[in-house]
C-alpha cells in the first residue's frame, strides 16, 4: 500500500508469479463519519500460449469449389487478433471472394487457379504480451478442369469412362452460419457482429434485412464485404429476427438469426449525496434497469443494512431510504447494489447530518470594477446547514433589493445587467439560518468606457515623405491606458523611422514596404477599443538623376583550400552601376543527384569577395555568384570548376516524422525523406522501428527504401506508439534519432453523451448541457461535440412539418453550448454526440423542450374595402408566426388633409378570433391613415399600415369649407394626387365623350354649308387676351364653336377678380379641384391654378411644376 494513499501496488518485477495474486480486490475507505466501498477489481493474469502442434495435409481443391482453411488459434487471455499473411509477411488479399470469417478462418466462396500457394499462415497476436504466435503454413493446390482430365486420361483405360466436368456455375450455399436458423444474444450497449459468408459461383452477393422493421440508421455498419453486420451500441429495441440473404444468378439461400439484447443493470437513478439538518427529512433514492431486471440492496457502511447498527431515522423501501427527523449520529455511507446475471452496479452515497452557521467564503471589501452599461457581477459565496437565505443590501442602511433591474444567482451572486454610474457603491450580502446570521461587505466602481475620439485617417503619401496617423483617446480617469500601434495585425518594424508619440504614430522616410493598414489599440484592465487607417504610398514626381541599374555578374570564380567539408571561393566583382553592390548571394549545383538545379548556399556583404563554404559529403559541387544592390540583382556567374566531396554516414535523419492509422487495426508511418545531397554516400536506407507506449516491450524494426511510408498491421484501436525513423547508407547509420508518439487508427465513438439538459434562456435561445463521454470510449482524438437540434412543432398552430436537422459543433471538451435562432413557442428536440477524427458516435437520446411565447410578426396583410361616405371594412389576415398565444389586435388610425397633416389618433383593441372591422361615424372624402398590430401575452408584435379615402358627398361640396380634420401638425406619408382619383377618372372619360359627341355634329353642320363666323367674332371683342389658341396649345382653332365656346388661352379662364362665378359654369371642373394647385380657401372660394400663383410654386414629389387642371386633363383626352 502507498502511503497517505489508497493504492495498492503489486510488483512481480523482481520475483514472484502473477498467477499468485490472480483474485478479486475490493478496498474500503473508513473514517469516524462511515465507510465507503469500492467496486470488486478481478486481476488475471494474461496468457499466450503455443499453438498445438499438428500435421496439416495439403488441401487439392476443383476449380469453382468452396474451401475453408481452418486457424483454430490457442485460447488466450485476452483473446487473440487474428490475420492471415504469407511467409513475406505481407497480409493476403481479401475481396467478396475470399474473406476471413470472425472466428478467424478464411473462406473461399470459390477457388481460382492464382488461389494455389503453399504459405497461407495464420497468425494470432496477443496485444497485452505482445506476442505472435505462428500456425504452421497451409498448402492449397487447385486443379483446372483441362489438367484434371489429363491426369484422368492417363489413369484409365480407353474402356473407362472419364473426364471431369467443366467448371459449372452453382447457386449459393453458406458456409456460416449453418442451418436456417440461429440464436445470438448480446448485452446492451454492445457491439452487435451477425456474420454470413456463402459459397456459389458466381460469387454470391450478402444482403441484410431485419424482419418486421428497418436496421438502424446511424448505427449500422457493413464489413467486411458486407459478409458481416455491425449494429453499435445495440439496445432492447433492437430485439429481433435478421435475414442475411446470398444470391447469384442462379438463385438465393437466406439465413435467420433470431437476436435476444440483454442488459446489465444501468443507473436510471444513482443515489447522491445528502447533507441534511438535524430534524430534516431526506430519501436516498437507487434506481436501475436492466434485462432481466437487476436485484437492489442496501448496506451501510460497507456492511448489508440488515445487520448493520439500527437507525430510528432510517426505513428501507425497496430501491428508497427515507429519513426522517435525522440527528447528527445518523451520517453514514450508504452503498447501493444493483445486481442481475450480467453484472452489477454499485454507488456509495454521504448523508451527512451536519448543524453549522452560515459563512461567506467571499473576501470582505472586495472590490469590483465594471465598464458603464456592461453588466457586473458581484459575488457572495456561501456555506451552511441547512441552506442560508440570501439577500442583497446597498450602503449600510439600504433596504433590500429586488425588481427587474437586479437578477438574483442560486449561488449567491447578484447580476446587475446593466450598470450604471449611479451603480456604484458599497453593497452588503446577508446570509442567514436558523444558525445564525453573518453578514459581507463588497465595493462597486462603474468606469467610463474608453474611447477613441479621434481615429486615424486614410494617407496618401509620397515615397520618401513623412506622415503621421493620430489616436486622441478619452478614458476614465482612475484606468491607466496603453497604446499599442499594429501594422497588417503585426508589430511595427523594428526600425527607427518608426515614432511612436503619446497621441500619434509617426513614419518617417516613407518607402513602399510601409504601404498597408495601421491599427491603434488602446486597453485598459476592463475594456479594449481600436481603430484602423490605410496608408497608401505613391512614387515622388521624376526628377532628373544618374541612371542607375543592376550590377554587372561577378568574374573569374577560383575554388581553393579543398576539404572534406569546407572550401574557399573567391571572385571579382562586376561594374555596380552607380549603385553600390550590398552582398553577394552564392549557389551551388549537385551535379550528381540534381544536375542543372542551382540552390542557395549563402549570402555575405558587398565588402566581401571570398568566403569560406561548409560542404556535404557524396556531392559533386558547382558554384556561381550573383551581386545584389538597391536597384536588383545581377545575372549569375560563369559556373566554378566542380569539386565531388567522399561519401561519409548520414548526419540527419529523416523529418516529420508521423504515426497516424488509417484504419481501426493499423499505424501508418510516414516521414519526409532526406534529399539526394543529405544522404552522404550511395545505398541510402531507412530503419523503421516501433514499440507500444507504455508497455515494457522490445522495439520492432524494418528496413525499407525509396518509399516514405510503411504500414504496420493488427494493432490495438488507437493506442499510443513510440516511433522512430533512422536513416543509414553503405558507410553506416546515421546519429541515434529522437522518438516521436504516435496512434494507431482510430474507430467510431462507442458512447453518447449522457445527462443531457437544456436550460430555455429566452424564446430564441437554449443553452444545453452534458455530461462528457469517458475517454476510453472515444477511440480516437476528442474533436469535439455536435449537437443535432430539430422543430418538431409550432405550439400555437399544431401542426407539425418536416424541417432539416440543423447541427452546431462545440471543438474539445465542452460540456454546454448555445442554441440560437429557435423559433418562439415551439416544440424542439434535440441531440448529442461525441466526435472523433474517425466519425460521430451514437447519438444521445432525444432530448424534447419548449421555447416560450414571444411577439408575433405582422399581420399578413391588411385589406381596407367598401368605402362609404362615412365608413370604411377593415380585413386582415393573422400573423405568418403568431409566436405565442394571440390575445387581441390594436387597430390605431388618424385622418390626414389636404396639406398632408395628421389629425388625432384613435385605438381600438380588436379580439384575437376578429378577422373584419366595419369602422363607422367618418368623415366624407378624408383620407385616413391605419396602423394595426397583433399581440400575445409579451408583447405586440410589429405593425402594418394602410391608407384608405372615404367617398365624397359630391352635392356637398360646392362651395362648402372641408370640415376640419385634426389639430395635428405630422406630415402625411404621402402626397394626394387628383389624377389618380377614381371619380375624377371617371368624370374626365365622361367630359371627353361629350366633346366628342360635339366634334361629330360641327363637322356634319359644316359639311351641309354651315358657316361659322370665326373673324366677325374676333373682331367683335376688343379684349386682347381672348384670341384663337394655337394647334400647340391643344385647343380646335377657329373651328370653335361661337358664343358658348369661345377661343381661350392660359390664365384667361378666372375674371380679374381671380373668382369664378356660379354663373358663368354651373358646372365647372373646378368644383372639383385636388392638390396644392386646386383647393378652396376660408370662404369657399377656389384658389390654386386660377390665382395666377402656378410658375412661382415650386413642383412637389414626383409632380410637373403645372399641376394637372381640369381643363389640361380635357385637352389631353381630345
Amino acid at each position: 500500500m502507498k502511503p497517505n494513499s489508497g493504492t495498492l501496488v503489486i510488483n512481480i518485477m523482481n520475483g514472484g508469479k502473477a498467477e499468485a495474486y490472480e483474485g478479486v480486490y475490493q478496498c474500503t475507505a473508513r473514517n469516524e463519519r462511515g465507510a465507503a466501498i469500492s467496486n470488486n477489481i478481478v486481476i488475471r493474469p494474461s496468457r499466450s500460449p503455443l499453438w498445438t502442434k499438428e500435421k496439416l495435409e495439403p488441401n487439392q481443391v476443383r476449380e469453382g469449389d468452396s474451401l475453408v482453411l481452418h486457424c483454430r488459434p490457442p485460447v488466450g487471455l485476452p483473446p487473440p487478433i487474428i490475420f492471415w499473411m504469407d511467409n513475406a509477411f505481407q497480409r493476403l488479399p481479401q475481396s467478396e471472394r475470399v474473406s476471413q470469417g470472425l472466428n478467424g478462418d478464411l473462406y473461399f466462396s470459390n477457388v481460382q487457379p492464382e488461389d494455389t500457394r503453399e504459405d497461407y499462415i495464420c497468425y494470432a497476436r496477443f496485444n497485452h504480451t505482445q506476442t505472435i504466435q505462428q500456425k504452421q503454413p497451409i498448402s492449397v493446390k487447385v486443379f483446372s478442369m483441362d489438367s484434371l482430365n489429363d491426369t484422368i486420361a492417363a489413369n484409365l483405360s480407353d474402356t473407362d469412362i472419364y473426364g471431369a466436368k467443366p467448371v459449372t456455375e452453382r447457386p449459393p450455399i453458406l458456409l456460416t452460419p449453418t442451418g436456417t436458423t440461429s440464436n445470438k444474444v448480446e448485452l446492451r450497449g454492445n457491439v452487435l457482429l451477425l456474420e454470413c459468408i456463402a459459397a456459389g459461383l458466381p460469387t454470391p452477393v450478402i444482403r441484410w434485412i431485419k424482419e418486421g422493421g428497418e436496421l438502424p440508421a446511424n448505427r449500422t455498419l457493413f464489413e467486411n464485404f458486407k459478409k458481416t453486420l455491425k449494429i453499435i451500441d445495440v439496445s432492447e429495441a433492437d430485439s429481433g429476427n435478421y435475414k442475411c440473404i446470398a444470391r447469384n444468378i442462379l438463385g438465393s439461400t437466406h439465413h435467420v438469426i433470431s437476436v435476444t439484447v440483454k442488459a446489465a443493470p444501468y443507473w436510471i437513478t444513482a443515489p447522491r449525496n445528502l447533507v441534511l439538518s438535524p430534524g430534516e427529512d431526506g430519501t436516498l433514492i437507487c434506481r436501475a434497469n436492466g434485462n432481466p431486471k437487476p436485484s437492489i440492496s442496501w448496506l451501510a457502511n460497507g456492511v448489508p443494512i440488515a445487520i448493520a447498527p439500527e437507525d430510528p431515522s432510517r426505513k428501507v423501501d425497496g430501491d428508497t431510504i427515507i429519513f426522517s427527523a435525522v440527528q447528527e449520529r445518523s451520517s453514514a455511507v450508504y452503498q447501493c447494489n444493483a445486481s442481475n446475471e450480467y453484472g452489477y452496479l454499485l454507488a456509495n452515497a454521504f448523508v451527512n447530518v451536519l448543524a453549522e452557521p452560515p459563512r461567506i467564503l467571499t473576501p470582505a471589501n472586495k472590490l469590483y470594477q465594471v465598464i458603464l452599461d456592461s453588466p457586473a457581477l458581484i459575488d457572495c459565496a456561501y456555506f451552511g446547514s441547512p441552506k442560508p437565505e440570501i439577500e442583497w443590501f446597498k450602503g449600510v442602511k439600504g433596504s433590500i433589493l429586488r425588481g427587474n433591474e437586479y437578477v438574483f444567482h442560486d449561488n449567491g451572486t447578484l447580476e446587475i445587467p446593466v450598470a450604471q454610474k449611479d451603480s456604484t457603491g458599497t453593497y452588503t450580502c446577508v446570509a442567514r439560518n436558523e444558525l445564525g446570521k453573518i453578514q459581507n461587505e463588497v465595493q462597486l466602481e462603474v468606469k467610463d468606457p474608453t474611447m477613441i475620439i479621434k481615429q486615424p485617417e486614410y494617407k496618401v503619401i509620397q515615397r520618401y515623405g513623412h506622415v503621421s496617423f493620430e489616436c486622441i483617446i478619452k478614458h476614465d480617469s482612475t484606468l491607466i491606458p496603453t497604446v499599442i500601434w499594429l501594422k497588417d495585425n503585426d508589430e511595427l518594424p523594428d526600425d527607427e523611422r518608426f515614432l511612436v508619440g503619446k497621441d500619434n504614430l509617426t513614419i518617417m522616410n516613407v518607402t513602399d514596404k510601409d504601404d498597408g493598414t495601421y491599427t491603434c489599440i488602446v486597453n485598459t484592465t476592463l475594456d479594449s477599443v481600436s481603430a484602423s487607417a490605410v496608408l497608401t504610398v505613391v512614387a515622388a514626381p521624376p526628377t532628373p538623376a544618374i541612371i542607375y541599374a543592376r550590377p554587372n555578374p561577378p568574374f573569374d570564380l577560383e575554388l581553393t583550400g579543398q576539404l572534406e567539408r569546407s572550401i574557399e571561393l573567391s571572385w571579382i566583382p562586376g561594374d555596380e552601376n552607380n549603385s553600390p553592390i550590398t552582398s553577394f548571394v552564392i549557389e551551388y549545383e549537385d551535379g550528381l543527384h540534381e544536375p542543372g538545379v542551382w540552390h542557395y548556399q549563402t549570402e555575405v556583404p558587398g565588402s566581401q569577395t571570398t568566403v569560406q563554404l561548409k560542404l556535404s559529403p557524396y556531392v559533386n559541387y558547382s558554384f556561381r555568384v550573383i551581386a545584389v544592390n538597391e536597384i536588383g540583382r545581377s545575372q549569375p556567374s560563369e559556373p566554378s570548376e566542380q569539386y565531388l566531396t567522399k561519401s561519409a554516414n548520414p548526419d540527419e535523419n529523416p523529418s516529420n516524422v508521423q504515426g497516424i492509422g488509417s484504419e481501426p487495426d493499423n499505424l501508418v508511418i510516414t516521414w519526409e525523406s532526406l534529399k539526394g545531397f543529405q544522404s552522404n554516400g550511395p545505398g541510402l536506407q531507412y530503419k523503421v522501428s516501433w514499440r507500444q507506449k507504455d508497455v515494457d516491450d522490445e522495439w520492432t524494426s524494418v528496413v525499407v527504401a525509396n518509399v516514405s511510408k510503411y504500414i504496420v498491421s493488427g494493432t490495438p484501436t488507437f493506442v499510443p506508439y513510440e516511433i522512430k525513423v533512422q536513416a543509414l547508407n553503405d558507410l553506416g547509420y546515421a546519429p541515434e534519432p529522437s522518438e516521436v508518439i504516435g496512434h494507431s487508427g482510430e474507430d467510431l465513438p462507442m458512447v453518447a453523451p449522457g445527462n443531457v439538459q437544456v436550460h430555455v434562456i429566452n424564446s430564441t435561445l437554449a443553452k444545453v448541457h452534458w455530461d462528457p463521454v469517458p475517454l476510453k470510449s472515444v477511440r480516437g482524438h476528442l474533436q469535439g461535440y455536435k449537437v443535432y437540434y430539430w422543430k418538431v412543432q409550432s405550439l400555437s398552430r399544431r401542426s407539425k412539418r418536416h424541417i432539416e436537422k440543423k447541427i452546431l459543433t462545440f471543438r474539445g471538451n465542452k460540456t454546454f453550448g448555445m442554441l440560437p435562432g429557435l423559433e418562439p413557442y415551439s416544440s424542439y428536440k434535440l441531440n448529442v454526440r461525441v466526435v472523433n477524427g474517425k466519425g460521430e458516435g451514437p447519438a444521445s437520446p432525444d432530448k424534447v423542450f419548449k421555447t416560450p411565447e414571444g411577439v408575433p410578426s405582422s399581420p399578413s396583410f391588411l385589406k381596407i374595402t367598401n368605402p362609404t361616405l362615412d365608413s370604411l371594412t377593415l380585413e386582415w389576415g393573422s400573423p405568418t408566426h403568431p409566436n405565442g398565444v394571440l390575445i387581441s389586435y390594436i387597430l390605431k388610425f388618424q385622418p390626414i388633409n389636404n396639406t398632408h397633416e395628421l389629425g388625432p389618433l384613435v385605438e381600438i383593441r380588436i379580439p384575437a378570433n376578429e378577422s373584419s372591422l366595419i369602422l363607422k361615424n367618418l368623415n366624407y372624402s378624408t383620407r385616413y391613415k391605419f396602423y394595426f398590430n397583433a399581440q400575445t401575452s409579451v408583447g405586440s408584435g410589429s405593425q402594418i399600415t394602410e391608407e384608405a379615402v372615404t367617398i365624397m358627398d359630391e352635392g356637398k361640396m360646392a362651395g362648402i369649407p372641408r370640415p376640419a380634420v385634426g389639430a395635428g401638425k405630422a406630415m402625411a406619408s404621402r402626397q394626394v394626387d387628383i389624377a389618380t382619383q377614381g371619380w375624377f377618372i371617371g368624370l374626365m372619360c365622361a367630359v371627353a365623350l361629350l366633346i366628342l359627341i360635339l366634334l361629330i355634329v360641327c363637322f356634319i353642320r359644316r359639311n351641309k354649308g354651315g358657316k361659322y363666323p370665326v373673324k366677325e367674332k374676333e373682331d367683335a371683342h376688343a379684349d386682347p387676351e381672348i384670341q384663337p389658341m394655337k394647334e400647340d396649345d391643344g385647343t380646335f382653332g377657329e373651328y370653335s364653336d361661337a358664343e358658348d365656346h369661345k377661343p381661350l388661352k392660359k390664365g384667361s379662364r378666372t375674371p380679374s377678380d381671380r373668382t369664378v362665378k356660379k354663373e358663368d359654369s354651373d358646372d365647372s371642373l373646378v368644383d372639383y379641384g385636388e392638390g396644392v394647385n386646386g383647393q378652396f380657401n376660408e370662404d369657399g372660394s377656389f384658389i390654386g391654378q386660377y390665382s395666377g400663383k402656378k410658375e412661382k410654386e415650386p413642383a412637389e414629389g414626383n409632380e410637373s411644376s403645372e399641376a394637372p387642371s381640369p381643363v389640361n386633363a380635357m385637352n389631353s383626352f381630345v
